[in-house]
Formats: structure tokens, sequence, C-alpha cells
């Protein structure tokens, strides 16, 4: 039976456990969300938790226990409007200290129309529309447009080479339409990398065709 950790359930957590949901395989849901007013109705395979998703992660997903974490999922699904893994890295515990910096000057100039949040976050899409939350993300075209896809972003922003920054890129893989996901040791793989050379990075989570990037910073303990 898979496990599937749903953090945050707002409309995309509700429809990650819908679309989920209807599949032939067993699955285990824990849905992470602190609004009781968002909770899902319990379902027979449903562990529900009311708590901040950054922390849940901080609290079960424990560098020190990778790659084999006890009671690790078979995948994670960020759900809520915030870069999950990037603020996982700034709270879990770990031999280098990690927290935000300044973008690189002129960052927006190399990336397909991005968007600054109030945060410090950027979003960055292949699409200049707003896509259907049902998306099956095919390969080789855009089911939108009709055209031919080009080059998918998670691929684009792992070649961004920008002075003074190393880039640092999680795939989210589609589960079912319009959600998707990756595994913990994408997660552990990326605090390791970054614990290990301090500096600037970029931490980007990105689909075929949209991504959240966050700068960081990286000083040794």
């Amino acid at each position: 039976m898979q496990t599937l950790w749903i953090i945050g359930c707002g409309r995309f957590g509700h429809l990650a456990i819908e679309r989920l949901g209807s599949g032939k395989q067993p699955k285990k849901f824990v849905v992470v969300e602190p609004n009781p007013d968002h909770l899902p109705l319990p379902r027979a395979n449903m562990e529900i938790v009311r708590q901040d998703g950054v922390e849940f992660l901080k609290q079960h997903l424990i560098l020190k226990n990778a790659p084999d974490p006890k009671n690790a999922p078979d995948w994670i699904i960020p759900a809520l409007p915030v870069h999950l893994a990037a603020l996982w890295l700034m709270t879990e515990s770990g031999p280098a200290r990690i927290a935000r910096c300044s973008p690189p000057e002129g960052l927006k100039d190399h990336l397909p129309n991005p968007i600054f949040g109030p945060t410090g976050d950027i979003y960055t899409s292949m699409a200049d529309f707003i896509c259907p939350d049902n998306c099956p993300e095919p390969a080789d075209y855009c089911p939108a447009t009709g055209k031919k896809r080009g080059q998918n972003l998670f691929e684009w922003l792992e070649t961004l080479a920008l002075k003074g920054f190393d880039m640092q890129v999680i795939r989210s893989r589609q589960l079912a339409p319009g959600v998707g996901g990756y595994k913990p040791q994408s997660l552990f793989e990326l605090k390791t990398n970054i614990s290990q050379k301090p500096g600037k990075h970029l931490v980007a989570t990105a689909c075929r065709c949209h991504g959240v990037i966050t700068p960081v910073s990286t000083q040794s303990q």
C-alpha cells in the first residue's frame, strides 16, 4: 500500500485526495492541515493531522534517518501556498544554517513569465495563461494549446547558470492529473547537496511547466 502525505488541504489538497483516491492501487493518506474548516471528511484509509505542514515535515522527516526514515511516505504532495521544500530546508536541523537571501540581479531576465512573491519566492511558468487544474502533463505537447512542447521547465532550471549561485532543482512528478509530488529522498539529497557547499543557492521545485524558486544562503555551523 502506498502512503501519501498531502501537506495542505485547501482546494488543491482536496483535488489530490479525490484524484489519487480513485485509482485501483490501495493508498493511505496522511493529510496535514492546521485549519479545521479545510479538513476533509474522514475515511478508513486516512489520517488527519491538524498541524502546520512545514512543522510536520520538520518533526517527521529527519535527515539523520535518511535514506530510510521511520514511517516515511512513498510520496509527499505539497498542496499549500508556500515553497514547502525550501521552508523545510530552513527549519530542519542539520550541519549547516540555511536562510533566505536576496535573489541574483537580473534573475527575472532568465525565467519564463516570472512573478515575484511577497515572501521572496519567485514563481515561473512556461505558460502565459491559467492552465486547467486537471492537465495530464503529456511529455510531447501542451494540451491547452495543442502546440509541441519545448524544453521542460525543470530541465531549463537545471541548466540555469547565474554568477554566485548554484542551482538545486527538485522535480515534481505527476501522480494524477493536476497533482504533483516528490519522494522524501529528493528532499534528503537536496539538504545534503546544499549543506556540503556553503554559499548561495537557488532552490527550485518544478514540473514540466510550472515552478517556484527560493534563493537561500548556507553557512557551516
